[in-house]
């Protein structure tokens, strides 16, 4: 592993520097952090890996494993790791994060709740991911691209590279972040790695005079450190797949194979009478021919006969098993199955059932207070950023409380928000909004029947 001490040492001589910084990418991109960061990516995109590479064999006379090109092959690829990193992210963040001071929002940029949903999402499927502070916005950095230095001592970022390029053919497009500024480097095909444009500082202050064509630089500033943050996606300090990988590859393979057995009637074996003079090869090809062309020739003369016998394809088993692997990755990943939620359910019902779900969020809303915290820091700012997580409430429950309760109906909305914190400011709006109807119709109901009941008496007198 290459730190930045061990930048130091070559930084200042240029061919060194060079070596150095291609060797960092090729051990980054060897890395064990890298090989699972892009399976991640795979597995996000609905492509997963092992049911993609799956195909059934068979093996030959000789013990030859071979594919079976008579056999289905379905690919049932399972969404669970999109969904379930998604849900965590928003379960955090969909709302935006806000801060103590307003000020400290507007500095930030109109942006940033984006660009930080898009950071933790990242750092949920890779692990970690990287956010650069520029002037006045936050640009994330994958896993996949960016290749850091850490500090020996502190662990902190205290530089990286950040790489791509569009095909193996093109250029190689490199920027070094150092904390006294950024330097632009390119590898051409069967090239050396050189500099295309010099170091140059994070801040920059110019000015133009009428009469002049190009603006003039008339300051330059870096930040107090580099302004790149780390972001971790868990206290594991690992990708969401490590532990997860394992259940979905077994919830799409049965799946698959089912399918499978489906089509091509898996369970489906043939009997040959009288036809002891064929070899396992000649029975093999004998086979396939059936399952290919439906049609076999029998001597009816020696008594041959080909008969398909055929079994119930076991469904319940696989099924259940189905099932209790859904089950089991919602329960290790902190999720609640929205399935499992009654119709009746209360507000305590469904507070109950998110219990899992919020001890999950405290832990990676720590990473990204740190994180932002950090941000903020660059900027000489002090404060932490505050979550209002997304939850499923029983409106209707919400809407009886504040017609039963009708002084709540008169509370402003940042004090209902603090009673009923499971609900957004457009659920509570549209929750008093309606409580007031309900108020409404059913004191002109009351009335009614009072006047109704006024008139009688008024009729028997």
């Amino acid at each position: 592993m290459l730190t930045y001490q061990d930048f130091e040492k070559v930084k200042d001589r240029e061919k060194e520097r060079a070596d150095f910084i291609e060797k960092l990418i090729r051990e980054h991109e060897e890395s064990a952090e890298v090989t699972t960061a892009r399976a991640a990516d795979e597995y996000d995109a609905q492509r997963n890996v092992t049911i993609n590479q799956y195909a059934r064999v068979i093996y030959t006379v000789k013990g030859r494993p071979v594919k079976d090109f008579t056999a289905a092959n379905n690919k049932i690829a399972s969404n669970f790791f999109h969904t379930f990193n998604v849900r965590r992210c928003n379960y955090s963040l969909g709302n935006g994060v806000e801060f103590s001071d307003e000020q400290t929002k507007k500095k930030l940029g109109l942006q940033f709740d984006t660009r930080l949903k898009q950071a933790a999402r990242c750092a949920l499927i890779h692990g970690r991911a990287f956010m650069f502070w520029n002037l006045d916005r936050v640009h994330v950095f994958r896993v996949t691209e960016f290749a850091p230095m850490l500090d020996e001592y502190t662990g902190k970022v205290r530089a990286g590279v950040r790489y791509w390029q569009l095909e193996a053919d093109k250029p190689l497009n490199i920027t070094l972040y150092e904390e006294d500024g950024y330097t632009q480097l390119r590898k051409g095909k069967g090239k050396e790695l050189e500099e295309i444009e010099k170091k140059a500082p994070y801040k920059r202050t110019t000015a133009k005079a009428p009469a002049e064509a190009e603006p003039m630089v008339i300051a330059e500033e870096n930040y107090p450190a580099l302004p790149i943050v780390m972001l971790w996606g868990s206290e594991q300090h690992q990708s969401t797949l490590v532990g997860m990988r394992g259940a979905i590859d077994a919830f799409d393979l049965i799946r698959s194979g089912f399918a499978d057995d489906l089509q091509d009637c898996a369970q489906v074996y043939w009997i040959l009478e009288n036809y002891n003079g064929m070899n396992d090869t000649e029975l093999a090809k004998f086979r396939d021919r059936l399952k290919l062309m439906h049609i076999a020739t029998a001597d009816t003369g020696d008594g041959g006969k080909v008969s398909a016998h055929t079994q119930e394809i076991p469904h319940e088993a696989r099924t259940k098993f189905l099932s209790e692997i859904r089950a089991g990755m919602y329960e290790d990943f902190g999720l609640m199955d929205l399935r499992t939620l009654s119709a009746a359910a209360t507000n305590d019902h469904i507070e109950a059932g998110y219990q899992t779900q919020d001890d999950m969020a405290d832990d990676f809303e720590y990473q990204i207070i740190e994180a932002v915290q950090q941000l903020l820091a660059l900027q000489g700012i002090e404060d932490t950023p505050e979550f209002k997580r997304g939850k499923v409430s029983n409106r209707k429950e919400l809407v009886e409380i504040l017609v039963m309760e009708a002084g709540l109906v008169d509370l402003p909305d940042e004090l209902l928000l603090k009673l009923f914190p499971n609900f957004t400011p457009e659920q509570v709006a549209e929750a008093r909004a309606e409580a007031v109807e309900e108020q409404a119709r059913r004191k002109t109901r009351t009335q009614t029947r009072e006047d109704e009941k006024n008139e009688g008496e008024g009729g028997d007198a």
